[in-house]
């Protein structure tokens, strides 16, 4: 197979002709100057057609051009910073490979349901194109994160026979003869049997929650990385949260730093992760909230006002740390210094995203833990497997999730978790 130029390889081939394959995002035309504005998934070029060195059936190709119609351009790469992408090709031959019918997106605004009506058309636009590049950074960096300190990747099963966070927002569907099963709505507790086997382990996937909510930061069917560590207590935990949004976020800053500038993200807020991350109590969390006069309950989770509020009294995320566990799973762990709390933290991002970080040091008494499945009037049978984890050699062990979707809203400054991913799910939207 012929190795096939991109975009991005240009800056590696000034003065030399190459042939590029790509859409049309863009053209203009100035007489006896034409121009050609090529996409191909790594970048933009613009390519230059001079009518005094073109023959004339090469050079009215630009007339037959539509947008998004699929062509291939030969030309001389030259660097010009004013055009877009910074290269130009002088173009001494065009082909076209398909034309575009009308293309139903425009360059004029369109509404949010017509452009996710046609989310499959829109992931071409190049504001969606940075949004991706983006996630995938974020994604890599990921993976890089734990693949490099020994951690080892468990996939967890989508289908399970019962609820990790609540049974009230559970997707059900029918399961052969074998009765009712769900979606997942987290890895954790397969996690934490790769970390008995395993030491630490991480499970990333796809997870799904039947919550109906419309707000800016909720889907569906979104992503997750849990990772799960035999021997850490709470206080690893919050320090393997912490170094792990440190990876993710100086490498985007590193490698993603022309896509952030074309969202026109402020980055000041995600330089500041470079520092260490402060760490508060729920008991402080909720004395913010009453000085800055919110009449907030004590005993309450926190809502995304609440998550704002608390957020806004710092320049970076911030860790929350020791709810009361009377409003937390009932596999989080009792501090043993105040059984009204649970050995649990999230992670608010700042600039009222919310959370994207939530985990704890989990139960590691079998007697605890039955009575805790019993109070939650979950079924004992469903669990015996995870109690089996304290039967055989249990030890303290701890991990959290990190949502994809939401740690990208947060980087990208972006105003809905929709276009955090390809085609998202929400309580409204199945399609396309």
């Amino acid at each position: 197979m012929t190795s096939r130029l991109y975009i991005e390889d240009l800056s590696n081939h000034i003065g030399e002709q190459v042939t590029l394959a790509g859409w049309l995002y863009n053209k203009r035309s100035s007489g006896k100057i034409r121009f050609l504005i090529l996409r191909d998934g790594t970048g933009l070029v613009q390519g230059v057609l001079v009518k005094n060195n073109l023959a004339e059936e090469i050079f009215n190709k630009f007339d037959e051009l539509t947008q998004e119609s699929s062509f291939r351009m030969t030309g001389t790469v030259r660097k010009e910073e004013r055009a877009p992408g910074g290269y130009e090709m002088d173009v001494q031959n065009v082909e076209i490979i398909s034309i575009a019918k009308e293309y139903p997106i425009s360059p004029k605004d369109h509404g949010v349901d017509f452009l996710m009506d046609r989310r499959h058309l829109w992931l071409r636009s190049s504001r969606q194109h940075a949004i991706m590049r983006v996630r995938h950074e974020i994604i890599r960096s990921i993976r890089e994160f734990f693949d490099t300190r020994g951690f080892t990747l468990m996939d967890a099963p989508i289908f399970t026979p019962a609820a990790c966070e609540g049974t009230s927002t559970l997707f059900e569907t029918e399961y052969f003869d074998l009765g009712k099963a769900y979606l997942t709505q987290s890895g954790q507790l397969y996690g934490e049997a790769g970390a008995m086997a395993f030491g630490k382990t991480y499970v990333f996937g796809p997870t799904f929650r039947a919550e109906k909510s419309k707000t800016r930061r909720h889907l569906t069917e979104f992503w997750m990385v849990e990772p799960e560590v035999a021997f850490n207590d709470l206080n690893d935990n919050m320090d393997l949260a912490e170094a792990l949004l440190q990876h993710i976020v100086a490498n985007v800053l590193k490698n993603r730093m022309p896509e952030l500038t074309s969202l026109e993200r402020n980055t000041a807020f995600l330089e500041n992760v470079a520092k260490p991350l402060p760490r508060i109590t729920y008991d402080e969390a909720v004395a913010i909230l009453h000085k800055k006069g919110l009449p907030f309950e004590w005993g309450n989770d926190l809502g995304g006002t609440d998550e704002t509020v608390i957020s806004e009294e710092f320049d970076r995320p911030v860790m929350v740390h020791r709810y009361p566990s009377a409003i937390k799973a009932f596999y989080m762990k009792r501090d043993p210094e105040n059984e009204k709390l649970a050995l649990a933290v999230d992670v608010l991002a700042p600039e009222g995203y919310g959370e994207i970080i939530g985990g704890s040091q989990r139960e590691d008494d079998y007697d605890l833990l039955l009575g805790r499945i019993k109070e939650h009037d979950l079924p004992q049978e469903a669990f015996d497997w995870y109690l089996d984890l304290r039967r055989y050699g249990s030890v303290p062990h701890s991990g959290f999730g990190l949502g994809v979707e939401r740690t990208v809203s947060w980087i990208c400054g972006l105003d809905h978790v929709r276009e955090t991913i390809p085609f998202p799910r929400m309580i409204y939207r199945l399609t396309p």
